[in-house]
């Protein structure tokens, strides 16, 4: 038996842990030989049923509506996928294997032999919300350095390498290293999808079954198993596959800071007077205008896309339902169609600065994301001006 493979006898059941690398060539070989020589009852794998459906429709971004995805507000998970998938595929790229070739292989290989594929991950969606909620400001700011750097990285992987990603000291370490970086993300990325994926496993029909899983899931997910057959496994199931709501405090202060603008800008005018409370108003709107302004000149934005943002921050910043990044990417979507070349070379596009800017669905993200930070700055600075204007 490979030592990237576990076979676990457990309350009857025997399951089969396939541990790959997503670029690897031999773990598509693995894959394929190990499927067809158990023939088992199921075969799992670590997809969702979107990456299934994405995976197995290569024109899939040929589809892509951006104002849809901006209208259900998943501007910044379609980014975060994006740059994900782009940096798998230049890793693959050496050695001419697409990122998660050995998944699909797996479903290929359990229709030539009339297997039950069942994809047992968490929905990509859920654990990306996930991250981005469970995060403090700081760990935020770190994902997105993390995500960008990993964009425009030019680092390449030897096959060599890729395939040392199976053994257990290589994967071991990687873990340490994200779990001291980032220990949420490593937390809601791995150790929450394990007990998932390890319930899904347990709960596929069949005595016999084998799970392809990327190797730094192995441990985690034999453990959680080991826990399941003991009847140990107390993991609240609902929880994890859920995005978690703002506490109650998160709720008061997102309307709570809106209201205290507002109320020092009333006072303004009832204690000081129409001119003070122009000054006030006056200070708010250039405060919040200039930096969202700026945010979507940088961004490269329409000259429309750009006084509409600067218009549209000083009131966004005050309502907790929209900002103001997603009006001004809905705009530049809208006056800068994408063109079906967008679509066709998006996922090469996000390797360069060069492509982001050239690409018009990438610069609708750019827009969102810029401006969206430079309201947030604005916001800072412009309750910073009204608080001295108000006391001075």
């Amino acid at each position: 038996m490979s030592q990237t493979q576990k076979v676990l006898e457990l309350n009857g059941k025997k399951i089969t842990l396939i541990g790959t690398a997503h670029v690897s060539k031999e773990s598509i070989d693995e894959v394929t030989e190990t499927i067809k020589a158990l023939q088992p009852d199921c075969v799992c794998v670590e997809l969702d049923e979107k990456r299934s459906e994405s995976l197995q429709n290569k024109e899939k971004f040929a589809q892509l509506d951006i104002v849809s995805v901006l209208k259900k507000k998943q501007g910044f998970l379609l980014m975060a996928n994006l740059i994900l998938a782009s940096f798998q595929r230049r890793m693959g790229a050496n050695v001419g294997v697409q990122p998660g070739e050995e998944m699909l292989a797996a479903i290929n290989t359990a229709k030539e032999t009339n297997t039950m594929a069942i994809m047992v991950d968490r929905p990509i969606q859920t654990t990306l919300r996930r991250a981005w909620a469970k995060n403090s400001l700081w760990g935020k700011c770190k994902l997105l350095a993390a995500l960008i750097t990993s964009a425009f990285s030019k680092e390449e992987v030897s096959e060599s390498e890729i395939e040392n990603l199976k053994t257990g000291n290589e994967m071991d370490s990687m873990m340490a290293e994200l779990a001291d970086y980032m220990p949420v993300i490593k937390e809601v990325l791995i150790d929450e999808r394990n007990i998932y994926m390890a319930h899904k496993i347990w709960e596929c029909p069949g005595k016999n079954s084998v799970a392809v899983l990327g190797a730094g899931h192995l441990a985690g997910i034999e453990e959680a198993l080991y826990q399941i057959a003991k009847n140990e496994e107390k993991t609240d199931m609902e929880e994890i596959s859920e995005v978690p709501g703002k506490s109650v405090g998160g709720k008061i202060l997102t309307w709570f800071i809106p209201a205290l603008i507002v109320g020092l800008i009333l006072a303004g005018f009832i204690y000081g007077g129409a001119r003070l409370g122009s000054q006030m108003v006056v200070a708010w709107v250039i405060s919040n205008a200039v930096p969202a302004g700026i945010g979507a000149l940088i961004a490269a934005a329409h000259p429309l896309t750009i006084l509409v943002s600067m218009v549209s921050a000083p009131i966004t910043s005050l309502c907790p339902f929209i900002g103001v990044g997603f009006v001004a990417g809905i705009l530049q979507a809208l006056v800068c169609k994408p063109k079906v070349c967008d679509m066709e070379t998006l996922q090469d596009d996000v390797n360069s600065l060069k492509g982001w800017y050239k690409n018009r669905i990438l610069r609708v993200l750019l827009v969102l994301i810029l401006s969206s930070i430079g309201s947030s700055i604005g916001t800072f600075v412009g309750f910073g001006d009204i608080v001295s204007k108000f006391f001075a």
